[in-house]
């Protein structure tokens, strides 16, 4: 055989060779490992929303990757706003506005984000709550862990009247981590990452705390001492600006009032910062077992809460408004060889993001249905210009728009609400009628959704538990004023 074909064999046999390297290098997916915190809001340490606060785990993930500490969800409410995240697709396009409206029979040709890594040869597994209650979708998984109940408190504790305020609900538990839900959770996601895996794996992790009722070990209460609680800062008249849409939305006259009445404001704000510890440590359990794991240097980490939580501000309590406290959640990603640890992103994003960009970085198809675009340029480079603002939805038509340095609410009536977070972070000053910002307002209304899909129906034996409520409390009131 002569030189000349010995050589052209050898550079073949070497070619072929890179070719299959780069044919493995590409086949190595990366995993996904997804945490959800039900509730959770921008109080935790590295988004320092409660000087109290105190959240080792949450925060050592924020500082391994990119901490976008200007997320909105897109709906402030638990089933529309993780139906649009698992989906991709806004409540303004699929009518799912509110808790009570059940999503898959509006939505049957939607693909889940789960479904959609499965379909591209991911093992798709999770727990807890990923979905909102009772509107799961087991078609989304392989397996899946259902969450189960929690201990109950004491007589004492159930009777106390600082242990709730309505339907504002806490209290303390004398029992172990072991016994809580939230830790079979973990647990269930804890085992998986110790095994190894022939597929890639989308791991879907949902922590419940610190969702109502605030009821979690004694210790995680005895991390915050009531005298030392600090209260969220409220104006008096912070109402006097608002239109009255916004008025009714807070309900002043309601949790809020009960809590002052009862005197249970501090009580309330030390079991929510209690239950946000209790919730991290179960997000450290999970990290650990990830860092020990041999999964450790190819998988994604994200962790998102579905939307914020008032305590006060606004005198509103809970979610279920299209203000700051209800809008802002946490969302940071750690994305091996892409994301810089300690990196920050002050971008104002929402969370129809989250659904396109784990496309991208697992190299999947990016369906074009998706109502969100990647936010991978933002994770290389965290001070990229952004100029998509977010947008979170409250029920049809009304809608806030939230951009790096404004927010503008409009609601269905027509009346707005217009805030500079550069001179006014705690939105306490209405500038919506103000003339000198028209052409703020034009510019922002322009992130309006053009599209309002008609109401998905509602569940209605939901609706009518809920009506038999305020019947019940319209007969209790009626009685109690016959006593009196």
């Amino acid at each position: 055989m002569s030189r000349s074909i010995i050589g052209i064999l050898f550079f073949l046999f070497v070619a072929i060779g890179l070719d299959t390297d780069d044919c493995q290098a590409e086949t190595e997916r990366l995993n996904v490992l997804f945490i959800a915190v039900d509730d959770l809001n921008d109080w935790i340490s590295c988004l320092g929303g409660h000087p109290d606060c105190k959240t080792p785990n949450i925060d050592r993930l924020a500082a391994r990757g990119t901490l976008f500490t200007n997320a909105h969800c897109a709906a402030p409410a638990c089933n529309p706003s993780r139906v649009a995240l698992m989906t991709g697709i806004r409540p303004s396009n699929s009518g799912v506005y509110l808790n009570s409206q059940p999503w898959r029979p509006v939505m049957q040709k939607a693909v889940t984000l789960p479904q959609h890594f499965r379909k591209h040869g991911y093992h798709a597994i999770g727990s807890g709550k990923i979905f909102h209650g009772r509107y799961t979708d087991p078609d989304s998984w392989d397996d899946y862990l259902k969450q189960t109940g929690d201990p109950k408190p004491t007589a004492a504790v159930l009777n106390d009247p600082h242990s709730r305020a309505g339907s504002i609900i806490w209290g303390v538990l004398d029992v172990k981590d072991q016994e809580m839900s939230d830790f079979k959770m973990a647990n269930y996601a804890i085992d998986y990452l110790g095994k190894k895996h022939e597929k890639p794996f989308f791991l879907a992790c949902g922590i419940y705390r610190p969702h109502m009722p605030w009821q979690v070990p004694r210790k995680y209460y005895d991390m915050y001492p009531l005298d030392q609680i600090q209260l969220p800062k409220v104006l008096e008249n912070d109402l006097k600006d608002i239109p009255d849409a916004g008025v009714r939305m807070a309900k002043p006259g309601g949790d809020h009032a009960r809590i002052l009445k009862t005197e249970n404001w501090r009580h309330a704000v030390q079991a929510y910062l209690a239950s946000m510890a209790f919730a991290d440590v179960q997000v450290g359990r999970v990290l650990d077992a990830l860092d020990a794991s041999p999964h450790a240097k190819n998988t994604i980490v994200i962790l998102w809460g579905d939307h914020g939580w008032h305590l006060g501000e606004k005198h509103h309590w809970r979610k279920f408004s299209l203000w700051e406290e209800a809008t802002r959640a946490p969302l940071m990603m750690f994305v091996p060889g892409v994301t810089k640890a300690g990196s920050r992103c002050g971008q104002a994003i929402d969370f129809m993001n989250i659904y396109p960009t784990l496309c991208e970085l697992c190299s999947l198809p990016v369906g074009e249905h998706l109502d969100g675009i990647s936010l991978v340029p933002l994770l290389k480079d965290p001070a990229k210009t952004w100029d998509r603002p977010a947008l979170t939805t409250h029920g049809r038509l009304n809608h806030s728009v939230r951009s790096n340095r404004y927010r503008l609410i409009r609601y269905k009536d027509g009346s707005e609400e217009l805030y500079d977070h550069s001179k006014d972070p705690m939105e306490w000053k209405n500038l919506a009628d103000d003339p000198a910002y028209a052409e703020v307002k034009q510019q922002l209304a322009q992130g309006f959704p053009r599209k309002n899909a008609a109401d998905a129906p509602h569940d209605q034996s939901r609706r009518g538990k809920q009506k038999k409520n305020q019947k019940r409390k319209v007969k209790n009131k009626k009685n109690k004023s016959k006593n009196q």
